[in-house]
């Protein structure tokens, strides 16, 4: 494997079918997709969809031999060490770990990076003003999972982890719960700005629809089958699309 892999963040899934037992039903049934170099493809269906396994299959979680291959610039995913495979992707979670430590330590825990770029990547995500203030810089004790800042902080700096790690593959899975609107907001121009260039691959997990309308593409997931995958401008003209649906769902929700 070559140590630059992947290089372009290419992903496709080939007809992948899984189940999370051998004596449980197939929760994936024949994905098939490919995403291109530095998309952001947001994924979304209602809850039981396949959404989670979809990441499960892509990260190696489920060892469970299941049809089909995810290849990632060419290569089988199921080919290379786990370890080797979630070295080169990062993952963006709905509620980030973070360990008792420095926040530099946090931040680059091999040390491959100066303060000086660090304190840049936290200007990146918005956080040098606030973290200034907390009197120890890059010093600061983090608490064991990060139980002294909020959720929005520990995702931002879980975006900063992204950046200086330089993923072409980025996995974000949106907070659902326990973020307020305005960090919602600064998290999401955040990742725009960050990963929006098209250096990196992005796959978006999406549990409100309106923060993956400006994706490249959308796939909707229904009972672990792909039932549509195109551009959201495509999608909202489809007269009883499935995507269409959704976001009508989640309008008629509003107060």
């Amino acid at each position: 494997l070559s140590p630059n892999w992947p290089c372009t963040g290419n992903i496709n899934f080939e007809n992948v079918s899984m189940r999370y037992r051998e004596d449980l039903p197939l929760v994936l049934k024949g994905l098939s997709f490919a995403v291109a170099s530095g998309e952001k493809v947001g994924i979304c269906g209602r809850t039981g969809s396949g959404k989670s396994s979809l990441m499960s299959v892509l990260f190696r979680v489920v060892e469970i031999p299941t049809s089909g291959r995810v290849l990632i610039d060419g290569v089988d995913v199921a080919t290379i060490t786990v370890h080797q495979l979630r070295s080169k992707l990062t993952i963006i979670p709905q509620d980030p770990m973070l360990f008792s430590g420095s926040l530099r330590m946090n931040l680059d825990p091999f040390a491959g990076k100066s303060d000086s770029e660090l304190w840049e990547v936290l200007r990146k995500v918005h956080l040098s003003a606030t973290v200034s203030t907390w009197g120890r810089g890059l010093d600061y004790e983090v608490a064991e999972k990060g139980e002294n800042l909020s959720v929005g902080q520990r995702q931002l700096l879980c975006i900063a982890r992204a950046l200086i790690r330089d993923s072409k593959v980025i996995v974000m899975d949106e907070a659902t719960a326990n973020v307020d609107q305005e960090s919602d907001k600064l998290i999401q121009q955040t990742m725009k700005e960050s990963f929006g260039g098209g250096a990196s691959t992005v796959l978006c997990i999406a549990h409100r629809i309106e923060t993956i309308m400006d994706s490249d593409k959308i796939l909707v997931l229904d009972a672990g089958e792909v039932v549509e995958y195109d551009t959201p401008e495509t999608l909202l003209k489809r007269k009883n699309g499935a995507f269409k649906a959704l976001v009508g769902s989640c309008k008629a929700k509003l107060p």
